[in-house]
């Protein structure tokens, strides 16, 4: 019976074998220009690569992986999508061998390289798997929620796991439903550590296919139910007494074996994201990292030991902080354009729009800007506490335009370049720059107080005082008092325009000039002087020029 038995074992292993080998699995790799972005002052592409490295050497044999990358060789383009190494078996040096040389540059084309994958793996008639790893969101027009029900419909047996590298929650909140959607799981990777647990959990660590998982329990003699179901219960609170974290998925874990001193060594034995999980090690010396949010890490040794529970515990001794950023302290939102950089301890970072966060008990120094515009303030954090507040960055908003003339005509030009600057001059007759644009009509962050807005167009310069309040838009408008000069001249190669007044020791003064036939400039009224140069033994041609305020004045220089 049991020599019946082993062999009915066997050959339910061989079946789960073939189908695990059947599973394939594709990377799909973001390689879009927002990779030369860095975390912790390194480019995203480069912790990529690095991450990739380690994960693959764990990759079992035998599992079919391959690899696909959009965004690495064209700019603006949806449509720069490649399979770079196909799905096969001992693909893992292929993979970092391509992975080395991507050079980011395009865009995100999240719904088209998914779908594509997805093709490639046969999904409509084999199980497949695909693992996103994005730093940003689609770029490209599609809709990766409804690409993923319609995969989701197609498929055998089809899964999309995707890793937010960088994002933000609010962002990975509009990706997480291409895994949702399809039965996958989303990952939230804030630095290098929580890349390689994501993409170890998907590509080395990928769970067995239903049909193995069935085969390989169905033993003839199961044995005995041992007496201790997990053999170790891991648990995590804020603050001493304090309630577990339970399921809460922003706690990290890592579990290492221990070395003679102690510390992690090796490779990690399980990775998990939850407050509070039961497993199962083999007797031994451990240390367990828990990781919260990327912000705070602790580390705990424990030691398994046969018919007992060991169990780690991990005070992490902070807060959470919910922090809004406005204009003003009766706005009801906070501002999204406005960043936020805390700092505590040896960490910081920054987010844009509302940042929601745990630090550690202590002082936590919060850094606003909108625009110039920045203030400083100092949040004392008790551990097990949850804070919300409000950080009040005065700022308003100017919305620049410009006119030729008193009553107009606007001018409407992209090249007009407007300066604010502040009201008071140095010492040397400078004004310090606080803030700047090209175009007519945008709009300029500026602190409250009192300003001028300077505007320059080709030769014409005008400025004007002005004042604005937090939360406030003011439109303030610069009168250039100034005409158009354009100027044609057949056969020439070079014109100029100078003024046609002498200074006191004879001289002109040379305003602009083109090489080329013809040739505009916005000059303040008055009159000027074109001088036209041709190639060869032609002489070179003078003509007069006068401008007006407010209008348009053509030269002819036959």
């Amino acid at each position: 019976m049991r020599l019946r038995a082993a062999f009915m074992l066997l050959a339910g292993l061989l079946a789960a074998t073939e189908t695990i080998a059947a599973d394939k699995t594709m990377i799909v790799l973001d390689a879009s220009g927002s990779m030369w972005g860095q975390i912790d002052g390194r480019a995203k592409i480069d912790v990529a690569r690095e991450t990739l490295g380690t994960v693959l050497k764990s990759v079992p044999v035998g599992t079919e992986l391959g690899l696909m990358v959009y965004g690495h060789r064209e700019k603006g383009s949806c449509s720069d999508i490649e399979l770079a190494v196909p799905p096969g078996a001992g693909t893992g040096d292929a993979i970092n061998s391509f992975v080395a040389g991507i050079n980011p540059k395009g865009k995100t084309p999240i719904s088209h390289a998914v779908e594509q994958a997805a093709d490639i793996l046969k999904y409509t008639e084999d199980k497949a798997t695909v693992v996103l790893v994005t730093d940003g969101l689609e770029t490209c027009e599609a809709d990766p929620c409804a690409l993923a029900s319609a995969l989701e419909s197609k498929g055998v047996d089809f899964t999309t796991h995707v890793v937010g590298f960088g994002l933000t929650e609010e962002e990975g909140r509009q990706v997480a439903c291409l895994a949702e959607n399809t039965g996958g799981k989303y990952f939230q990777a804030s630095d290098a550590t929580q890349l390689v647990a994501a993409l170890t959990e998907t590509v080395a660590e990928a769970p067995m296919s239903k049909p193995a998982q069935e085969v390989a329990v169905a033993e003839p003699e199961p044995e005995p139910v041992p007496a201790i179901e997990f053999n170790t219960e891991l648990d995590s609170v804020l603050a001493e007494g304090g309630p577990s974290l339970g399921d809460n998925n922003d706690v990290f874990w890592q579990i290492f074996k221990a070395d003679a001193n102690g510390q992690p060594a090796g490779d990690t034995v399980e990775t998990q994201y939850k407050g509070k999980y039961s497993g199962n090690y083999p007797p031994g010396k451990y240390v367990a990292v828990a990781t919260l949010q990327s912000s705070i890490k602790r580390e705990v040794p424990f030691e398994v030991k046969d018919g007992a529970v060991a169990k780690p515990f991990v005070n992490f001794d902070a807060g959470l902080l919910t922090i809004k950023p406005k204009r003003t302290p009766q706005d009801a939102e906070a501002d999204g354009n406005a960043a936020v950089q805390i700092a505590f301890g040896d960490y910081s970072t920054t987010y844009y729009g509302t940042a929601k966060f745990y630090a550690s008990a202590g002082d936590v120094t919060l850094n606003g800007s909108i625009g110039p515009a920045k203030v400083t303030e100092t949040v004392t954090v008790k551990a097990g506490e949850t804070i919300e507040r409000d950080l009040v960055i005065g700022s308003g908003i100017v919305l620049n335009k410009a006119i030729y003339a008193e009553g107009g005509p606007e001018v409407d030009s992209g090249d007009t370049f407007f300066e604010v600057v502040a009201a008071n001059k140095s010492i040397d007759g400078t004004r310090k720059v606080v803030a700047y644009s090209y175009g007519t009509g945008t709009k300029l962050d500026v602190p409250p107080g009192d300003h001028v807005l300077t505007a320059k167009l080709g030769s014409a310069t005008g400025e004007i005082p002005f004042s604005v309040k937090a939360g406030e838009m003011t439109e303030v408008t610069v009168n250039l008092n100034a005409g158009v000069l354009a100027i044609t001249a057949p056969g020439a190669n070079f014109i100029e325009i100078i003024s046609a007044a002498k200074d006191i020791q004879g001289n002109q003064k040379s305003l602009s000039y083109n090489y080329g036939t013809e040739w505009q400039d916005t000059l303040p009224p008055g009159d000027y002087v074109v001088r036209v140069k041709y190639e060869g033994d032609v002489a070179p041609k003078e003509a007069k020029a006068t401008v007006k305020v407010g209008e348009r004045s053509e030269v002819a220089v036959q």
